[in-house]
């Protein structure tokens, strides 16, 4: 009897980390809007506090490899969770999330999919480039600070190109994170009412772009050079 409950339990967990990404996802929405934001977050952590921290974090680990927002839980884990894990605890959590998606997207990228993939870009006439060691890791940094493709895309991108595991690891979760922390911290201060702590998420979020605009300005100058 117990091998049969733990399959189920583990589907179950699943459908409610998708329903809850769900709800995250439309109260994101409804906030680009105009809704008031701090009315709104209220009554969202409500419903993510009653799923629990497990079910939120499985749907961070899992969801966006299915092509959901990372984003939207950046926003809502500091409200949700921040009283009863503290904000170490909350980012200590996320981050390992987000580690776990990440290294789940990569497996599926270069390994699970890629057969499905390689076939389908056959049959058009490509082949899937090959990028060389030394490019693992200026192409993994340049990828995940330029605008553009979202967070999972980039991922399936960089797995698909084979770049080294740990170089994609290290890099993907550092960007991810050097905006996690001003985001989070943001979200928590608007529930809270707390103005120090929202300058700060704020300020922490402009320092992440500053660097990460100073890092695209430094490599672009770098192959300017270069084709000189």
């Amino acid at each position: 009897m117990m091998p049969e409950a733990k399959p189920a339990s583990k589907k179950g967990l699943f459908i409610k980390a998708g329903v809850l990404g769900a709800v995250v996802l439309a109260a994101a929405v409804l906030v680009l809007w105009g809704v008031d934001l701090k009315a709104l977050l209220v009554q969202i952590m409500a419903i993510i506090g009653d799923a629990g921290p497990w079910v939120f974090f499985t749907g961070v680990a899992l969801l966006p490899a299915c092509g959901f927002p990372l984003m939207a839980f950046t926003l809502t884990v500091g409200p949700a969770f921040g009283a009863q894990l503290g904000l170490g605890g909350v980012l200590a959590a996320y981050g390992a999330a987000v580690g776990i998606n990440l290294a789940l997207t990569y497996w599926l990228a270069c390994y699970a999919l890629r057969p499905w993939v390689e076939r389908l870009v056959a049959r058009a006439g490509y082949k899937i480039p090959q990028l060389e060691e030394k490019e693992h890791l200026e192409v993994t940094l340049l990828l995940r600070i330029t605008p553009g493709p979202p967070f999972f895309l980039q991922s399936y991108l960089l797995g698909l190109g084979r770049v080294t595991f740990l170089t994609y690891l290290w890099v993907s979760w550092t960007v991810a994170m050097a905006y996690a922390v001003g985001a989070v911290c943001f979200g928590k201060a608007i529930v809270e009412g707390r103005a120090g702590l929202a300058v700060m998420g704020v300020c922490l979020l402009i320092a992440a772009g500053i660097i990460v605009h100073l890092v695209r300005k430094h490599y672009g100058k770098g192959r300017v050079q270069a084709v000189r």
